[in-house]
């Protein structure tokens, strides 16, 4: 009976260890990944600001057609333009107006009906 507990423990284990040592090496979690970034948020915000001459709202730093990057929401006057930057060396990868945020209620509280 202890055999089997000690062999039921140790297999336990190992499987936990095998696991915390995969997830610790993917580059699935953005927390993790951002290290690998040449850049910080704070200067992605920044370029991302400049290219669009607004406001950050949102920022985060995800991963995108395989690649990393930091995806920044800038808003200028009633406009909402979703900014892709390099985290290698802060240049632009990409913008386009956010459609989906244009004349959204949804987070002020509005009464839905059903």
């Amino acid at each position: 009976m202890k055999r089997k507990f000690y062999l039921i423990t140790v297999a336990a284990l190992s499987a936990v260890a095998i696991g915390s040592a995969y997830a610790s090496r993917t580059t699935d979690n953005d927390a993790l990944a951002i290290a690998s970034s040449k850049i910080s948020l704070t200067q992605a915000v920044t370029a991302a600001e400049q290219h669009v001459g607004g406001k950050a709202s949102r920022a985060e730093y995800e991963r995108h057609n395989g690649q990393w990057v930091f995806e920044v929401e800038v808003v200028k006057d009633a406009k909402v333009t979703d900014v892709k930057v390099d985290p290698m060396n802060a240049s632009i990868l990409a913008s386009a107006e956010d459609r989906s945020d244009h004349k959204d209620n949804d987070d002020r509280g509005r009464e839905r009906r059903d």
